[in-house]
């Protein structure tokens, strides 16, 4: 449904235990009531994910949060306060009104507050914090389009939301700041430097081959469904690459692929993020037989479009 007319239909499936997909700035989410255990069953079910892969909940306002947790930490009361609404999960301890579904059996929760204001009238109008990982098949491509969720979950989603292109096009940096030095578990559409501007120095800790300990930090994760392999420099095309996709960053490549995706003609590392998945989503419907996806600077942005498509490599790399 569009934007305009969908917000109240949404909130009431939402109220009811269903499924919804919707807009947010970074990727369309997959939402549940987080304080409903059978409903954000459902959300695993859907995305036929993992139980011990945690999930992020999403608040209408910074206020919320104190609301649903109690008393913060400091720093964490400080990033929310600076960074909210806005593409930054903080990791807080799970209260006991949210079940232990949502997050995994972890004793922490992860949440944010979406900078998109469809996303946040809907969370307001149901009148519940929302359980939301990406709305997408486990380990698959985020959807940055409301067809892109069609096309991976079909009806799986009770209803979608139509809000357009997100804007960041990457998921949320997600942050644990508890305590002693601020951890970045998950680098994202928040840039580690405005971190460490507005906070002091951060660590980066991305990744996981165990029991995550924040969503989507899995070693292996992001991945299209054609086999993906990340080159430091362009390739040019060989007389029998017309087989194959490349992701280039700002020029197409030399030769004669089959498929070619720029994420920025100018080089904007923004503008590439926000384009990543989309245009990995174009090259992985074209049919070619592997995508080839340069490496960008891994400075601001950089830093977490190289983190989703060495993720997406890997996930090729593991299965062999």
């Amino acid at each position: 449904m569009p934007a305009a007319t969908g917000v109240a239909e949404a909130a009431a499936v939402l109220r009811s235990g269903g499924l919804v997909a919707f807009p947010t700035e970074t990727v369309y989410g997959l939402g549940a009531n987080a304080l409903d255990a059978r409903a954000a069953a459902r959300i695993f079910e859907a995305k036929a994910r993992p139980s011990f892969d945690p999930l992020i909940t999403h608040l209408a306002d910074v206020t919320d949060l104190t609301a649903l947790v109690g008393a913060l930490p400091p720093t964490v009361a400080a990033l929310a306060e600076r960074f909210w609404p806005g593409p930054l999960t903080l990791i807080v301890d799970r209260p006991p009104t949210v079940p232990p579904i949502v997050t995994s059996g972890l004793d922490t929760m992860a949440v944010r507050v979406p900078d998109h204001p469809v996303a946040r009238e809907l969370i307001r109008q149901a009148g519940v914090p929302v359980a939301a990982p990406s709305a997408n098949r486990f380990g698959m491509l985020s959807p940055t389009r409301a067809e892109h969720v069609v096309a991976g979950l079909g009806d799986a989603v009770d209803l979608i939301v139509d809000g357009g292109p997100t804007r960041c096009g990457i998921e949320s940096t997600i942050v644990d700041a508890r305590g002693g030095q601020p951890v970045v578990l998950r680098l994202g559409s928040l840039p580690v430097e405005a971190l460490v501007e507005a906070i002091g120095p951060v660590s980066v800790r991305p990744g996981s081959s165990g029991q995550p300990v924040a969503p989507g930090t899995l070693a292996a994760h992001y991945a299209p469904r054609t086999p993906l392999r990340v080159v430091t420099a362009p390739v040019p095309a060989r007389p029998d690459d017309g087989t194959r996709g490349y992701l280039a960053l700002r020029d197409a490549p030399e030769g004669a692929y089959g498929a070619v995706e720029v994420l920025s003609p100018d080089g904007d590392l923004t503008g590439a993020a926000a384009r990543l998945f989309d245009a990995l989503h174009r090259l992985d419907a074209t049919g070619v037989t592997e995508i080839v996806a340069e490496r960008v600077p891994d400075t601001g942005l950089g830093r977490a479009i190289n983190d989703r498509l060495r993720r997406a490599a890997a996930t090729w790399q593991t299965s062999g």
